[in-house]
């Protein structure tokens, strides 16, 4: 079973999102992750630029797929996990920690409202 932290809020496409102030952590979940296999490429070349809601951002190669990525809110990509480019496995050993991908500036923090919190994720993952 997946690990579900409840403090996150969750797309439909298993991306988690954490708020911090104007600002936020979105990355995938743990059932994503172990649903990709190993992870060996982050692709977010999206740094700089205003993504909308539920648009790809980037994404997420693994040995044997690729996977787009998709904004759970609407804002600036101000940064790509650095530790991302040498250690790609970090999504997989700490998909909710160090494996964050990218940092955002909320555009429309009233779209998280449309998202699912940990107990509507759970009936999915």
């Amino acid at each position: 079973m997946s690990k579900i932290p409840e403090n996150l809020i969750y797309t439909p496409e298993h991306e988690w999102i954490r708020v911090e102030g104007d600002e936020a952590y979105v990355g995938i979940t743990d059932y994503a992750q172990s649903e990709l296999g190993e992870i060996i490429y982050v692709d977010v070349t999206s740094v700089g630029e205003t993504i909308n809601q539920f648009e790809p951002f980037g994404a997420i190669e693994a040995v044997k797929t690729v996977s787009d990525l998709f904004m759970p809110a609407s804002g600036e990509v101000l940064e790509l996990n650095p530790e991302l480019e040498a250690h790609p496995e970090l999504v997989n050993s700490d998909p909710y920690g160090e494996g964050w991908i990218i940092r955002i500036k909320l555009n429309a923090p009233e779209e998280l409202e449309a998202l699912l919190d940990w107990e509507m994720y759970s009936a999915i993952a």
